[in-house]
């Protein structure tokens, strides 16, 4: 049914945005400013729905939001979900995304973000460590969005869930269980690999009422901890996805405010 609810938003027209197949399985929505000067810096932007569920056609009234406020152009790729295409099926299609996007002529491939939320966080921690492991393309950013980084957060008894909001602990072990499958945790989930040094500078967001509030204060550490420079910023009674379902609220233009001048500090 949500997969269902998701998918008919697809049906609405959207206009200033062009669909572009990658390879055989992945396309990206691709966002470009009216006056885009070449070569241009870009935010590689990933979709969250625990892995299981979501479209980057969901994210285009926040893609134009940050493509107006930054000026640069925001591609959102569509990678294919778990449990029938599990890891690291969804990564490789992130990947592919972020190799084709630093080979376009209006792009300058030095000057590219990854940035995603939720389960999309979790994909740019991971297509981060993937991208230096493979040494082709070095993103100059990463944007991660109260991500969903680690999946032992399910199994922990000292969480309190009487404030937490939208995502549970019970969601979080099917989305996890769905998209690693029989894969080796320590490889696939971002928030066990042990070497983070290396990655590109991040800024993080998170809200104190998230289920994901400590992995991801745990995770900053450690990427500070490995020499990368980690920006923070937590969200006092946030819940998980907050800035999407009151967008207006001062509190979520403020927080997406802060992304974006992340971003043209970090790419300009």
């Amino acid at each position: 049914m949500l997969r269902a609810s998701i998918h008919l938003s697809d049906l609405i027209p959207r206009c200033g945005v062009r669909t572009i197949a990658v390879n055989g399985d992945v396309t990206v929505r691709a966002h470009l400013p009216k006056n885009l000067k070449e070569p241009s810096p870009a935010l590689l932007w990933i979709h969250g729905g625990g892995y299981v569920l979501g479209t980057a056609r969901q994210e285009d009234f926040f893609c134009r939001m940050v493509m107006q406020q930054t000026g640069f152009p925001v591609v959102s790729v569509d990678y294919r979900l778990a449990p029938e295409h599990p890891y690291p099926i969804p990564l490789e299609d992130c990947y592919a995304a972020l190799r084709w996007l630093s080979v376009q002529g209006w792009v300058d491939p030095t000057r590219i973000a990854i940035g995603g939320a939720s389960a999309g966080g979790g994909l740019t921690a991971a297509l981060a460590l993937l991208a230096r492991d493979r040494g082709e393309v070095a993103p100059a950013s990463q944007l991660l969005i109260y991500p969903m980084l680690d999946d032992r957060t399910s199994d922990r008894t000292d969480i309190g869930g009487t404030n937490l909001r939208v995502w549970s602990a019970e969601s979080n072990r099917f989305g996890w269980d769905s998209y690693l499958g029989d894969a080796d945790r320590d490889i696939a989930v971002p928030g066990r690999r042990t070497d983070l040094a290396g990655l590109a500078p991040a800024w993080m967001g998170i809200g104190t009422a998230d289920l994901f509030h400590e992995e991801d204060l745990v995770y900053a550490e450690r990427l500070q901890a490995a020499g990368v420079p980690c920006e923070l910023e937590v969200v006092p009674g946030a819940f998980h996805g907050f800035d999407r379902l009151a967008p207006w609220a001062d509190v979520s233009k403020d927080f997406v405010a802060k992304a974006c001048r992340h971003l043209q500090g970090a790419l300009d």
